[in-house]
């Protein structure tokens, strides 16, 4: 205790590894706020560059397979928090969570760390690792490799983890709201104990202050433990929607089930498959023992109808501060775009448009930064939804990641099947390609000026091909290009101008106010 009778709490120093993703980009300001100091490891630090509070921590570059940068990122570190995984990265995804954990756990005991902290998942009792999923039989190794290392650790285990922009919660949103009437995989019966991310926040956060004799794995859930099937029905109870018939079946496969999953929803397959097959197995918590060291508050864990209805709330009123979807999908390139004209690397292909815009700068901007999601691509819409429908057909992201935000942008969000690359508000938006290609693509849009102080629109398509059917793909594609890049570029400029003529030709707010006072109030 201090003079003033309040607890004292430590300040340590937390290394906060995945904070561009879902869970890491949201515990970065639950340390700070916590009075603690931090530094995220990245490979790429410029995608944090726009979150809130990239000015209070330190950021480094690296990644938890290479020892070196890991070993540079844990240097003077007290509490190392590892919420990474190779989740969809391929067959290999095992053996590279399993390599990233042990180069984690050497590099935290040399480095002298007093803790390491991770987020697996919950695994059914009595079920032997080799029957788990793969997807859990990972989580539980990588636990285990840092129980067994020579630092101390806190291992909490989750189920299914809800809050807006979670993959949990937006496989369970689209699935509830598109489809009145289901039938479904005989996994929608499996008890799961789902939990807020609230909770999980305060469980992460909590978990740095604890005695060093700690050294154990922790359950955690919300109070309720539910079926798929009772949450999707709660879902449709709390989002004010009709009572949804689900009609369980036998016959679907993990695989298809994934691909169910994965044509419904925002989800792509290669994220649904590992979670659908995590819930063939009961994952109920067996202990509550997390609360000795975190005690609970009153009302948390945070029942799941609360959750939910705090999580659609978020959605609704466009306060989602992270997205399943803020970590790169992986497999997808990382490096930087190759400026002209200093590109080496062989051919780069290019389609370029520019028109003027009777708009300010500022209107033209802010067409360019709410472009993709609900507004569209200002371009010939089945081509575009063709092309979203057959990267799902492949396995990719598609055309329903949306954005995170309505009206503004930030390096590293997720776009669609695009990923922000760099934003310069009022000049520039770069994106880079997430969808299935053989090759890489960028789309860059600018807003510039001419000589004369007019406002001009550039866009620039780049394609760096891979391999023959690269070429190939590129010259089959141009003849559209007109239509689908030639239509955005007019588009775009029109909805600029069009915007602009409304607000010239808006009355003053003072005089609506004045006819409406005489008229009386609108019914």
């Amino acid at each position: 205790m201090d003079t003033d009778g309040e607890q004292y709490v430590e300040r340590l120093r937390c290394l906060v590894t995945g904070a561009s993703g879902y869970v890491g980009g949201r515990l970065v300001p639950e340390l700070l706020e916590a009075g603690h100091q931090v530094r995220c490891l990245a490979r790429s630090p410029g995608k944090l560059r726009d979150h809130p509070w990239v000015g209070d921590v330190e950021t480094v570059r690296g990644d938890v397979t290479d020892a070196e940068s890991v070993a540079a990122a844990m240097r003077d570190i007290d509490v190392a928090y590892y919420l990474v995984h190779a989740l969809g990265s391929g067959a290999g995804f095992e053996d590279t969570d399993r390599d990233a954990a042990r180069v984690f756990a050497e590099q935290a005991e040399a480095a002298g760390v007093r803790r390491i902290v991770y987020l697996g998942g919950l695994t059914p009792q009595g079920v032997p690792e080799q029957l788990l999923s793969p997807h859990l039989r990972s989580r539980s190794e990588v636990g285990r490799i840092f129980l067994e290392s020579g630092v101390p650790a806190t291992v909490l285990r989750a189920a299914v983890v809800i809050g807006s922009g979670s993959a949990s919660f937006e496989m369970l949103r689209y699935l509830t709201e598109r489809l009145p009437v289901m039938v479904t995989p005989s996994w929608v019966r499996t008890r799961t104990q789902p939990i807020g991310i609230r909770d999980v926040l305060r469980y992460l956060a909590g978990s740095a202050g604890m005695p060093d004799d700690v050294d154990r794995a922790f359950d955690i859930g919300g109070p309720d433990v539910l079926t798929y099937r009772e949450m999707m029905r709660r879902y449709a109870v709390v989002g004010g929607l009709r009572r949804r018939l689900i009609v369980p079946v036998p016959v679907l496969t993990p695989g298809l089930s994934s691909l169910w999953v994965g044509l419904v929803t925002p989800v792509p397959a290669s994220i649904a498959r590992p979670l659908t097959e995590s819930l063939r197995h009961e994952v109920v918590c067996h202990e509550h023992d997390i609360a000795r060291y975190v005690p609970d508050l009153p009302g948390r864990p945070m029942p799941f109808d609360e959750t939910l209805a705090l999580a659609l709330r978020r959605v609704r009123e466009a306060q989602v501060v992270t997205r399943w979807s803020s970590a790169a999908v992986p497999g997808a390139p990382s490096d930087p775009l190759p400026t002209d004209p200093d590109w080496a690397g062989g051919s780069l292909y290019h389609d370029e448009r520019e028109l003027p815009v009777d708009a300010s700068r500022e209107a033209l901007w802010k067409v360019v930064e709410g472009i993709g999601g609900d507004n569209g691509w200002y371009s010939f819409p089945l081509a575009w939804a063709v092309r979203g429908w057959l990267d799902r057909f492949v396995g990719g992201v598609g055309l329903r990641r949306g954005r995170r935000d309505a009206e503004r942008l930030r390096v590293g969000d997720s776009l669609d099947f695009w990923r922000v690359e760099e934003i310069e508000p009022v000049r520039l938006l770069r994106l880079r390609a997430e969808m299935r290609l053989p090759g890489l693509a960028w789309l860059e849009m600018y807003v510039e000026s001419d000589a004369e102080g007019r406002t001009r629109y550039r866009q620039r398509a780049l394609f760096h091909p891979r391999g023959l059917l690269g070429h190939v793909y590129w010259w089959a594609v141009s003849p559209f290009h007109a239509v689908v890049f030639g239509g955005m570029a007019r588009n775009i400029t029109q909805a600029a101008a069009k915007g602009m003529s409304a607000r010239r030709s808006a009355p003053p707010a003072g005089r609506i106010r004045r006819r409406r006072g005489r008229r009386g109030p609108r019914r």
